[in-house]
Formats: C-alpha cells, sequence, structure tokens
C-alpha cells in the first residue's frame, strides 16, 4: 500500500490490537497494514512495487522460493539498469535535468552533469567496449575514485548486460590483485589517479603492481581514464595493456548508439566485495530486478526522494551505499545526486557540510555518525557553517554504526531537522529498520533505536538455542525468509559459505551476526556486531551502551569501548576516549569521572576502571571505528590492519595508551598493505 493511499479506511486489525507484534495504537496505520501485507502476502505487495520500473518483458512469477535461501523474484520478467537510469529519462522530455553534481573541494571543481550529458557519454563508452568484445554476462572490475566517470562506467557495463566490480579506490595493489583474481574480469576500467587530502594516489601504478602480482590471465586491457590538472601525476601508460578512456569513445562516435541488453531479474547486476580478510574474498552478487525495485520503493517511502529532488549520500562508490543510493536509487527515481569529493571538516574547513545543503539545496542526508562528530569535535561552536541555510533540509539518515546520544543531539541541534537512525548491511542492499518519512511515522523514535522493520522483513531477536527473545532481551537479530527483494542472491563462486555463513545457525533465518534486541511497540535496537558484546562474569555488556554513557560527560567528544581478558572476570571493558579540545583537567582526573559517570549509569557489574586518554582513535576511510582491530592489539595478537584504514600511524599512541594499561605489552606492530607514496 502507498502512502497516502485511502486504504487506510479499510484496515483490518489482528484481534489482539497488534500487527504482527506491534501494538496498533502506536503506528501509522498505514505502515502497519503496508507491513502487514508484505510479510504475510509478499508477491501482492512487491507486484505493486515492481510497476516504478520499465520492463521489456513482464514477469511470470512475482516470488518463487522453491530453493530457499536462493530466493527469486520477478522470474521471467526482463530489464535494463541503465535503461531505467538513464534513457527512460531522455524520453520523458528530462535530458536537461541535472543528474549529478560532482563537487570536489580537493580539485576545486563543480560538475553539474545532466541525463542528456550522461547518456550522451554512457553510450560512447558502452560502444567502445562492445567493440573490445564485452558482451552480456562478462565481468568488468571498475577501480576509480567518487567522480561522475564511476557512474558512467558502471552504467556502460550494464547497459550491455555485462557485470560490474567496483573495487574501493582506497585499496592498495594486493587487495586490488585478489578481488581481479577473483571476478576474472575481461576489462579493467580504472583512474590514473586520486585524490587525498595532501597527496595524489597514483591508481594506475597501483593496478599495475596488482596486476603484475596476479595468478589470473591479465585482462585483455585497461581502461585508463586521465584526470586532467592534478600534479604531481607519475603515471605511465603501459602501451600493450593500456588504453586511454578518450581512445575508446572514439571508438563508437558516429555510429548508432548500443542499445540496451534486456537482462532477466534473477541476473547479476554488480559482484561487491565486503571489507576483511582479502585471502578469500566474499564477493556479494546483487541481481538486478528485485534491488532496483527496492532502491526505487525505500528512496521514495523511507528517505521522501521525489523525482527532481536533490539527495546526498556521503559514501564513496566502492561502498554498498554507493551503489545503492549515489548512483542506481537516485538516477532511477529521476533525482539530483550529489558526489562530494572531500571530507567533514579539512577540504578545506568544518562548513563544508552546510555549503553543499545550502548550496544546492539537499533535501535529504546519509551519511555516518563519525562524519559529524569530526565537525563536531573541529569546530563546536559552528563558526564555519552558521552562515548557511538548512532550509531546504528535510531529514539527516545515518548508518553504519552505532550513533550515541549526544552526538545526535547535537546534530538535531544544530541541523535543526530529525535524525533518523536506520540500519542495513552490505548484504542486504537497503535498510531493514528505518523510520519512514514516506508514512506518518513518529520522528523522534525511541532513543538509540533504529526504526521499525521495514516492509518484507520479520525480524526476531533469537536466543543461542534459536528461540525467540524476551522483550528488551538482548539477542541475535535474524531475519525470518523469504527476504524481501533486493538482498544478495548468493556469494560470488562460493554457495557453501553463503549458506553456512548466513543461513546454517538459525535454519529458516537469515543471520544478521548482530546483536540487538526488541522494545514492546516492536522498536528494533541494533546494539553492536555480536561479536561487539562482552561477557563480564558472565553478565552480557554491549560496548555501544557503555560508550553512550561515556559520551555523556561534556568533556568527551569520542569514544571506542572493547573487551580485554580478564583472569577472574573472564572480560572486562577497555576504555579509549578522546577529550575535547582544550580540556582543562588532568587525565588522571577526566578518567575518574567518567568511572563514577559509568557506576551510576550503567552500575558495578561493568567492572569499569580500565581507561585512559588518546589524541586518535583508528577507523576505516568510511567512518567506522576498528574496536576488534584493538582488541586483538590489546590481546597481543597479530593485527591485519584493512588497507581502507585512515591513518595507520594512530596505532602508535594506541600501543602506548595500552601499556599504560598492561595490554597489548608483546603485540606485534600491526601490518597494513600501504598504498604506493
Amino acid at each position: 500500500m502507498e502512502p497516502g493511499s485511502d486504504a487506510v479506511n479499510n484496515i483490518n486489525c489482528e484481534a489482539s490490537e497488534t500487527v504482527c507484534g506491534m501494538p496498533v495504537e502506536a503506528h501509522d496505520p498505514l505502515y502497519l497494514e503496508a507491513y502487514r501485507q508484505s510479510v504475510r502476502d509478499p508477491a501482492a505487495f512487491w507486484e505493486k512495487q515492481a510497476h516504478l520500473l520499465d520492463w521489456d518483458r513482464p514477469w511470470q512469477q512475482v516470488l518463487d522460493n522453491s530453493n530457499p535461501p536462493f530466493t527469486k523474484w520477478y522470474v521471467g520478467g526482463y530489464l535494463n539498469a541503465c535503461y531505467n537510469s538513464i534513457d527512460r529519462h531522455i524520453l520523458a522530455g528530462r535530458g536537461d535535468k541535472v543528474a549529478l553534481i560532482h563537487d570536489s573541494p580537493l580539485t576545486e571543481t563543480v560538475r553539474r552533469v545532466t541525463y542528456q550529458e550522461l547518456y550522451d557519454q554512457i553510450v560512447l563508452l558502452a560502444g567502445g567496449l562492445a567493440k573490445m568484445g564485452v558482451v552480456k554476462g562478462d565481468r568488468v572490475v571498475i577501480y576509480m575514485p567518487l567522480i561522475p566517470e564511476t557512474i558512467i562506467a558502471m552504467l556502460a557495463i550494464v547497459r550491455l548486460g555485462a557485470i560490474h566490480s567496483v573495487v574501493f579506490g582506497g585499496f592498495a595493489a594486493r587487495e586490488l590483485c585478489s578481488r581481479i583474481e577473483h571476478v576474472e574480469p575481461k576489462l579493467v576500467i580504472a583512474s590514473n589517479v586520486g585524490v587525498e587530502p595532501g597527496k595524489v594516489v597514483p591508481y594506475l601504478d597501483i593496478l599495475h603492481s596488482a596486476i603484475n602480482m596476479s595468478r589470473w590471465r591479465p585482462p585483455q586491457r585497461n581502461i585508463i581514464f586521465r584526470r586532467e590538472n592534478i600534479s604531481p601525476d607519475t603515471t605511465k601508460l603501459d602501451p600493450l595493456g593500456d588504453v586511454l578512456w578518450s581512445d575508446v569513445l572514439k571508438m563508437a562516435e558516429g555510429e548508432q548508439a548500443v542499445a540496451c541488453v534486456p537482462i532477466e531479474a534473477n541476473d547479476p547486476l554488480y559482484i561487491l566485495y565486503t571489507s576483511g580478510t582479502t585471502d578469500k574474498p566474499k564477493g556479494v552478487l546483487r541481481t538486478i530486478g528485485g534491488h532496483l525495485v527496492a532502491l526505487m520503493y525505500t528512496l521514495r517511502t523511507l528517505y521522501g526522494i521525489k523525482p527532481g529532488d536533490t539527495w546526498w549520500a556521503a559514501s564513496d562508490m566502492g561502498w554498498v551505499v554507493g551503489h545503492s543510493y549515489i548512483c542506481y536509487g537516485p538516477l532511477c527515481l529521476g533525482a539530483t545526486s550529489v558526489m562530494y569529493e572531500g571530507k567533514p571538516d579539512r577540504t578545506p574547513d568544518p562548513g563544508q557540510y552546510f555549503r553543499i545543503i545550502d548550496q544546492y539545496q539537499v533535501r535529504s542526508i546519509f551519511s555516518v555518525p563519525t562524519s559529524f562528530r569530526v565537525i563536531r569535535r573541529a569546530d563546536p561552536e559552528i563558526s564555519y557553517g552558521r552562515q548557511y541555510s538548512m532550509k531546504s533540509l528535510r531529514a539527516i539518515f545515518i548508518a553504519g554504526e552505532h550513533c550515541d546520544y549526544e552526538t545526535k543531539s547535537w546534530i538535531e541541534k544544530t541541523f535543526k531537522v530529525p535524525v533518523l537512525n536506520h540500519w542495513w548491511q552490505t548484504e542486504t542492499g537497503s535498510a531493514v529498520t528505518a523510520t519512514c518519512l514516506g508514512f506518518q511515522q513518529n520522528l523522534s523514535p525511541p532513543t538509540y533505536s533504529t526504526g521499525l522493520p521495514l516492509m518484507g522483513y520479520d525480524v526476531k531477536v533469537l536466543k543461542p538455542d534459536g528461540s525467540e527473545a524476551h522483550t528488551s532481551e538482548l539477542g541475535r537479530i535474524a531475519l525470518k525468509l523469504p527476504l524481501p527483494p533486493g538482498n544478495m542472491a548468493t556469494l560470488y563462486k562460493n554457495e557453501d559459505l553463503f549458506r553456512k555463513l548466513y543461513f546454517q545457525k538459525f535454519p529458516g533465518y537469515y543471520d544478521t551476526m548482530d546483536a540487538g534486541y526488541k522494545d514492546d511497540r516492536g522498536y528494533i535496537f541494533v546494539t553492536a556486531r555480536d561479536d561487539d558484546v562482552i561477557n563480564v562474569a558472565g553478565h552480557r555488556l554491549s560496548t555501544s551502551s557503555l560508550e553512550d554513557a561515556v559520551l555523556r560527560h561534556p568533556d568527551v567528544v569520542d569514544v571506542a569501548v572493547f573487551g580485554v581478558p580478564e583472569a577472574t572476570k573472564g572480560q572486562v571493558p577497555l576504555c579509549l576516549y578522546i577529550p575535547v579540545d582544550n580540556c582543562q583537567k588532568t587525565d588522571a582526573k577526566l578518567s575518574t569521572e567518567i568511572i563514577k559517570l559509568i557506576r551510576d549509569v550503567v552500575g558495578p557489574i561493568a567492572a569499569f576502571r580500565l581507561i585512559t586518554s588518546v589524541n586518535n582513535l583508528p577507523r576505516t576511510r568510511s567512518g567506522k571505528t576498528m574496536r576488534k582491530a584493538m582488541a586483538d592489539f590489546a590481546r597481543n595478537e597479530r593485527v591485519i590492519l584493512p588497507a581502507t584504514i585512515d591513518d595507520a600511524s594512530v596505532f602508535i599512541e594506541i600501543r602506548r595508551a595500552l601499556q599504560q594499561l598492561g595490554y597489548a605489552m608483546s603485540a606485534p606492530d600491526p601490518i597494513v598493505a600501504k598504498l604506493l607514496d
């Protein structure tokens, strides 16, 4: 049921006055009816949403769950992702609308790219790719920064029915090599360089190194997009293996535009590798039909975005957020998508988020909480941001990590809009729980909640034995099968791991591997990855709840809590915190105050005594705090840091801090695959 329909007058609630366990009086009746239909009759619900897309051939069966967990949606239906993202808007006379705004303070450039301009470049690149032998089902690796050409490459590939695998531009040669070996691409499309604050990253050199160390035969050619006016650029083309992007476009000049190849709804759209160990790549394979339907539905109903609106997902094309909500979602909808190539605080100042919102009239933002913590730390009085108007902004959506109460309150006070936490994973492709702007939902959900279940997700909290946890009891979050459209279809070339990793622990459910609980109104609380729950003398404590309590102290701006071994209690929490700038208190005094705060808020059960301050915490470039790496380091284990770490040198200070508390006394230095200098 679409928000705004008149069917609400005929809602038939359950006799118990609950809908799927949610009390009727607590929630928007439109949401409850839509949710009930999506869970009880998913085929009927999702068939209606499929009409948001243009199909070359209608489906013969909406839902085929005959071979779980390999659920299929829209069986027999054919469509093309490039057509739905670009061509249909051109044919509807909307080609002059801006599709992408690329704002790059790192290069001091702004580009507004219309749908027509995207189309013109895509058909030329697709024509060139076709002449180079790319056909339906081929894989093409993309290794590029956050620029419009990355999206042009993605859409040109899928126009031909081929499959793209975007590798995050921050990955070094070893990580890129492992993905090339696993996906076995016909071609690689790369940029010559990327740009980070204070340095130029030689993508082309990294690509050459990756190919040289690869056991897979080299791709037929590497297509290189050369970014101009960026120095120093010391990269050099390999005349045998590399061809310029501009030369590939010329292959198709003057010829008829290559047509979109219809793809069956359950054929692959892309392969995206999740972060983690790189010797055993875990490639999430996403199929086209259900994914595009889910993105169209969530952008409209969850994020409240309409065609023509400006929307900003502050992420990178190498992550699932970039695929879903920088590229496919907003372009299929006909919205304007912002691509911001910069940092929240230092390119050149902490006012950039405010400038982007005001300058481009952004309606909604999707970001990680860390971005706002960084802004708060750099400019707590908003001296840079207050000159800009926030009148266009309707809401800020956060995900990717836990958001503490103090940060959320600061964001709401500063940006003067609701801050709505929601929860999803690379594997799901879009949100599992959220507060939806398209329904009349409470825009002030319970503190720390990630919202209510989205359509099609029957969310359970399970005990280790598989029985359902009681209200407000911490457990493992699992999703009852079948999963709604848009979820991963399998792991590329590893169906056995797909079954074992996600579906073996709780038969009939998808195991999210996240811990959390459900309250008496049906709100979901995701507390941490299940391995972030520590066991103190038999008591299970969420590290995020301890972090929330620490951040109540006005002199603390950021914190990480993780479990370390202790002889008597098994595990105890260890806390590393960052004080506010110019804090007048000594480390000993501030730490004592925090310990008292934890005793008052959580109680002595937490055994909270190991605490010290640091200047920085290790994070990935997407903003996630690396708690597990610090916990392993504290236990003197060898730590292999992902290439996505923002600054590996932070571990020098982390070692000092941990050793001060009696940990990491013999820990080997962390190993990280460094980018080429």
